[in-house]
């Protein structure tokens, strides 16, 4: 029997960790959260206000038909009552009208006197609620009882009017039947017997029949109990507000706040084109996420990881660098190209020394290779000697490293200055300065650069190249296929995932691959997606520097300074090898 091992299907994402991921990302936005909350708290001062000085009495009504015998269980009287009906006419200005003569309500007042009456009928009973709202519990109590008084008074008269009505109805039908019969008794009287006479009594029996009829009714109409309906429960006037309070209502107010301010975020979240997650960054890039850099502690820019002052800083750059040490597609090569989106390039620049530092701790020969041919900084960032391997810039048959050769045409870089750079106990590695050229397309595509970046094909070396942001110029394009590998730095709130998407797809078109992308959070005095003192692009204004040719201008170094001693923190678990802290401004 033959066994086949299969590979295990990835685990689905827990649930709980699904929430909790997108109760996170609605955290971001504690500006939207707090908003809602403010005015919920708002909302919440003004219902304790408004209704602290607000006072509600009820009183309840039994309505009750018209009945010859109360106690008969056959009698519906829901079926007699049309309660909705009663309940507008209870609400009808009539009643606020009697209500008002009672009160001595003059007519400015008679439209306040009816907004504060509400009249309710609780299910499954005969039963109308006047509920009243006045500024005073005693005014509460006394309008309310009006009110119940002016309805049963009302629908006492109209009952009594529909009973005369219907009393008068069959009194009108009736006296001309007994006139008739009157009448007709009296011929009976004076008519001889016989066939005549015994008719006339038949008709006699008739007309004393309808007579009878219609004194029935009259009978039984005046017999009626007419009682509309009796107070059950009379408004007294209540000891309390009927508003919350204040506590109460601050605390609805805030739940609802935080309701609002949830929803606001939701709503936030959905329409936010910038990535909500390292998840959507990856997907985006479809490269992991190597590292997040921690908030610079320093807040001065530095280059270098500031071992003492941040160690984590420095211990996370070498996370980053063993990661893509193991990475098979950049061991292969060892190329490694470091760009950002667009706007800064400050921390990819951070990033790319960094990188490098860390690679030269493990004892590889570090070259690199500033591509930034628009705004060189490094050298003047960096603690440089002159020094390196001059190989790569002697061409052959061709002049000594720092001289021109006719085949580089307009192009002066790379010029054959190469530095060293201390990184302190970390070990130093070889820079490449960039210059500023006329053209930097034919710069960056010349034989020299191309053989520049060969130099990872040696044993035990790595190539590092910094090139400026890859949605702002095609620079980093032109180096993609002598590179292959790219590491992507970014901050994740001031990029949109269409910028990560088009990023992958820029470097695939162009024959290389995403190794991973490098988080970091807003520079120190930074706004999300947009920077402070920058120039056009986004990016630092640099030093001018003088034309390419004899003579020009070298630009002068930033003076740096080491971390001091005291800004150590011992004890924390973080006692490493550090690297060398060089403070700078921004680039």
């Amino acid at each position: 029997m033959i066994e086949t091992n299969r590979p295990a299907a990835a685990p689905a994402e827990d649930e709980p960790d699904l929430l909790r991921d997108q109760f996170r990302q609605l955290l971001r936005y504690r500006r939207l959260i707090g908003a809602g909350i403010g005015i919920g708290l708002l909302g919440g001062v003004y219902l304790g206000i408004s209704t602290a000085d607000t006072y509600v009495a009820t009183a309840d009504i039994v309505l009750r038909a018209p009945t010859d015998d109360p106690f008969n269980p056959s009698l519906a009287p829901d079926k007699a009552i049309n309660i909705g009906s009663e309940r507008q006419v209870a609400l009808s200005s009539s009643i606020a009208n009697e209500a008002a003569k009672k009160l001595g309500v003059d007519a400015s007042g008679f439209a306040a006197l009816r907004s504060g009456l509400q009249v309710t009928n609780p299910p499954q009973s005969m039963v109308l609620r006047f509920t009243y709202t006045a500024s005073s519990p005693k005014e509460a109590a006394k309008r309310a009882n009006a009110m119940t008084e002016a309805y049963l008074l009302k629908r006492q008269e109209a009952l009594d009017l529909t009973r005369d009505q219907m009393v008068k109805g069959y009194t009108d039908q009736r006296d001309p039947v007994a006139k008739q019969l009157d009448d007709l008794v009296k011929q009976i009287n004076t008519m001889p017997a016989g066939t005549a006479r015994d008719a006339a009594y038949v008709t006699k029996t008739d007309l004393q029949s309808k007579v009878n009829t219609l004194n029935n009714n009259i009978a039984k109409l005046q017999a009626l109990d007419m009682t509309p309906g009796r107070v059950t429960s009379a408004a007294t006037a209540p000891h309390a507000p009927d508003g919350p309070g204040i506590p109460l209502s601050l605390a609805l107010g805030a739940a609802v706040g935080l309701a609002l301010g949830l929803l606001a975020a939701w709503v936030r979240l959905v329409f936010d084109p910038a990535p909500r997650s390292e998840g959507d960054v990856a997907r985006a890039l479809r490269a992991p996420v190597l590292g997040y850099l921690p908030r610079d502690k320093t807040g001065g820019g530095p280059l270098l990881a500031a071992g003492e002052a941040d160690p984590r800083l420095a211990e996370e750059y070498r996370s980053v660098a063993f990661r893509l040490a193991y990475d098979s597609r950049f061991a292969d090569r060892r190329r490694l190209l470091v760009v950002a989106p667009r706007g800064s390039s400050e921390t990819a620049a951070a990033v790319a020394v960094n990188l490098a530092a860390s690679f030269a701790e493990t004892g590889k020969d570090v070259l690199l290779i500033e591509a930034d041919l628009r705004t060189p900084v490094l050298a003047s960032q960096l603690p440089t000697d002159a020094g390196g391997r001059p190989r790569w810039s002697q061409m052959p048959g061709g002049p000594a490293a720092g001289g021109r050769s006719p085949q580089q045409g307009e192009s002066d870089w790379p010029d054959g200055r190469q530095l060293v750079v201390d990184a302190g106990e970390s070990g130093a590695f070889d820079l490449i300065p960039g210059e500023r050229v006329r053209n930097v397309a034919r710069a960056l595509t010349s034989p020299r650069a191309t053989r520049l970046v060969s130099e990872a094909d040696s044993p035990n070396s790595t190539v590092v190249v910094l090139a400026p942001p890859v949605l702002s110029y095609a620079d980093a394009l032109a180096l993609v296929d002598r590179v292959d590998g790219v590491l992507v730095v970014c901050d994740p709130r001031a990029v949109h995932r269409s910028d990560l998407s088009r990023i992958r797809e820029l470097i695939s078109g162009a024959g290389g691959t995403v190794l991973g992308a490098v988080l970091h959070t807003p520079l120190p005095g930074e706004k999300r997606g947009l920077g402070k003192g920058r120039g056009k692009g986004g990016r630092a204004e640099a030093a001018p520097a003088g034309p390419a040719g004899p003579g020009r201008a070298e630009p002068q170094p930033i003076p740096y300074e080491v971390a001091e001693p005291e800004q150590h923190i011992p004890g924390d678990g973080t006692d490493t090898v550090a690297l060398r802290t060089v403070r700078t401004g921004r680039r």
